[in-house]
């Protein structure tokens, strides 16, 4: 018996029956071709959404938190509640001392300031004072020179990295490094230009900032040892909240705060944000999933009703085959052929649409998230071709079934 796969009087038999009835066929046709690109493009475009909203993310540490100072709530030790406090360098040090589970950290300070170079001046932005943790917890994209490190901090070193936009304000397609800025009757060397990959930040944006190191900020705004807030980082599998008592009870311990005020001291976990950003996007990809099958099983659907149709038609044919001994496997994979090739080639139409179209949104939006990948492609494809074949085989074993007798007398 010849293989019906190179067999070509099979496949013009093929051919002939799905052209009988060209409208049915393409009706069916077009069922499988729309299940498989909705399937296709819902699949793509999630990903590529995500990963449009993950990209306002990129350099930004996922398990970060910042921890400021409030109003008191609740009288204690004489203070009345409502009171106005301060972190301090010493907080952060105990703090450190006493939660190991922090990888990276920096205290922070801002001020409005104008940044002036010879005579032109940028006042749109500000500095902040920082350590050199900061770029472990919002990774600056160095431009030029370096990063703040920890020799500035320890030495008060009059040194600054500029946000890209500053220097270019201030010095145009001139290097910045090496030349000196003056802010609030201070000068600071420039060691580096940066800018900020993500749309998230704490405190300013890079590239609209002065970055100094934190204790020259303190001595040249006379601020001792005071801080606004502490930003840190946790080590790998451990969530920034789970320190948060440890946190508390040591910052509390150095300043006339109630043990049970909760509010005098806030702390906003950015791992939380992200966790809520997941499970939005893990019921986006429910939905995707829900939408792209129901699309599916109806095209599944069409392809078992029209092979039904197409038994029932040629029933008197089928009769014929068996009384001159085709054998139940031939009627079988007669059927179930013409099940498979319409399936695939609707179905490799609807994916090569899908990706025109996924395509045309990256190249428009600029952003190459917008792709379906070719593992998935191939799931799909071979979902449908199981779904396909499992539709065409309850056709195929009425086929089967059929008796000669049976067929040659059925008008």
């Amino acid at each position: 018996m010849k293989n019906p796969i190179f067999d070509i009087d099979n496949w013009k038999e093929i051919t002939a029956t799905l052209a009988r009835n060209k409208t049915r066929t393409f009706l069916t046709a077009f069922g499988i071709f729309w299940g498989t690109a909705m399937l296709a493009l819902l699949w793509g475009g999630s990903q590529g959404m995500q990963r449009m909203l993950m990209k306002n993310f990129d350099g930004f540490s996922t398990n970060s938190c910042a921890v400021f100072p409030s109003r008191t709530t609740i009288p204690y030790r004489g203070f009345k509640k409502g009171m106005w406090w301060s972190l301090t360098q010493t907080d952060i040090d105990n703090v450190r001392k006493n939660c190991p589970e922090i990888e990276s950290s920096t205290g922070m300070l801002n001020y409005n300031a104008t940044i002036y170079y010879n005579d032109k001046n940028y006042s749109s932005g500000g500095i902040q004072g920082v350590e050199s943790g900061y770029a472990d917890i919002n990774a600056p994209v160095m431009n030029e020179g370096r990063f703040i490190n920890d020799l500035d901090e320890r030495g008060s070193k009059k040194v600054c990295v500029l946000g890209k936009r500053i220097a270019g304000e201030l010095f145009g397609s001139e290097s910045a490094l090496g030349k000196f800025v003056l802010i609030d009757n201070i000068y600071y060397k420039v060691v580096g230009v940066a800018s900020q990959k993500s749309q998230a930040s704490i405190g300013r944006r890079i590239d609209e900032s002065a970055l100094i190191p934190l204790s020259t900020v303190r001595r040249a705004y006379n601020e001792g040892v005071k801080i606004d807030y502490f930003v840190y980082t946790t080590n790998p599998g451990v969530k920034p909240s789970s320190i948060k008592q440890t946190f508390f009870r040591t910052v509390r311990a150095m300043h006339p705060i109630h043990p049970d005020d909760e509010q005098a001291l806030e702390m906003w976990d950015v791992s939380e944000e992200f966790e809520q950003v997941a499970a939005v996007f893990s019921g986006i990809n429910i939905l995707v999933l829900f939408v792209g099958l129901g699309s599916l099983l109806a095209g599944i659907i069409g392809v078992g009703n029209i092979m039904w149709i197409i038994v029932k038609e040629r029933t008197q044919e089928i009769g014929i085959r068996r009384a001159i001994g085709a054998k139940p496997r031939d009627i079988i994979m007669q059927v179930l052929s013409e099940s498979v090739v319409l399936t695939i080639v609707a179905g490799t139409a609807g994916i090569c649409f899908a990706v025109l179209v996924l395509t045309a949104v990256a190249i428009g939006t600029e952003e190459t998230g917008f792709q379906l990948q070719f593992a998935h492609a191939v799931t799909i494809m071979v979902l449908f071709l199981v779904l396909g074949t499992a539709a065409g085989t309850i056709p195929a074993l009425k086929a089967m079934n059929i008796k000669p007798i049976e067929a040659l007398n059925d008008k």
